[in-house]
């Protein structure tokens, strides 16, 4: 599931974008201003950006440039302002796409949908043989079809997305469970226990590609 973080000064505009994309099967981070939002994307790692122009100490021009300085997310600029102007220097401090307020859902979903496409978050992840289908909701190694549970799914894929990348459990638990979760982190070990059980009845050589990183959390290893 795709965790989009919202950044407007109005919560009334954090809480309908809300409203629109949880149905859609995004999870939703929101931010009130351009300093809470570099906060939450350095700690909580979205996959996507929504942005505002137009507030108050520090704009959305200035937030998508610094957040160019050390990361790529994809950035939709969402805004009042509908000048040629407007755009091309939102379009030039590193956002992605311009949307202009007011909207239409269904557009704003499809664009979201093409950011994420472009941006590689993959739908089928393959390793030796071991496949990821996000569309049929399936794992399987060889012809073996391994049955999952919609979190231990979401929690293979978005550590297969990343290889090498280590996650801590409280990352996996915001990205999996949600960010205001009260769950606790023991259940991330449940939950990865629970999958190298079901892929190692195959075959698959999962202790060499889920590996534990003590005190830390996990991460998915190619080689």
């Amino acid at each position: 599931m795709a965790c989009i973080l919202l950044v407007d000064d109005e919560p009334m505009m954090l809480d309908l974008l809300e409203l629109y994309l949880q149905p859609n099967g995004f999870r939703c981070l929101k931010a009130e201003s351009g300093t809470e939002a570099l906060r939450l994307l350095e700690w909580k790692q979205p996959d996507l950006v929504i942005l505002d122009i137009m507030m108050p100490a520090m704009d959305g021009w200035e937030v998508c440039r610094r957040i160019r300085q050390s990361s790529d997310v994809p950035v939709l600029m969402l805004t009042a302002i509908d000048e040629t102007e407007a755009v091309v220097r939102g379009l030039e401090t590193g956002a992605d796409d311009y949307m202009a307020k007011p909207f239409e859902e269904e557009e704003l979903i499809a664009r979201i949908r093409a950011l994420l496409r472009r941006s590689g978050k993959k739908e089928i992840i393959e390793t030796d043989g071991l496949v990821w289908e996000r569309e049929r909701f399936r794992l399987t190694y060889g012809s073996r079809v391994i049955p999952l549970t919609p979190k231990e799914f979401e929690l293979l894929g978005l550590l297969m997305q990343k290889p090498g990348r280590v996650f801590d459990r409280d990352s996996l638990l915001g990205h999996v469970w949600g960010w205001d979760t009260e769950t606790e982190s023991r259940t991330v070990d449940s939950h990865i226990r629970n999958l190298r059980e079901k892929i190692r009845r195959t075959s698959f050589p999962v202790d060499r590609h889920l590996v534990t990183v003590r005190g830390v959390g996990y991460k998915w290893e190619l080689e």
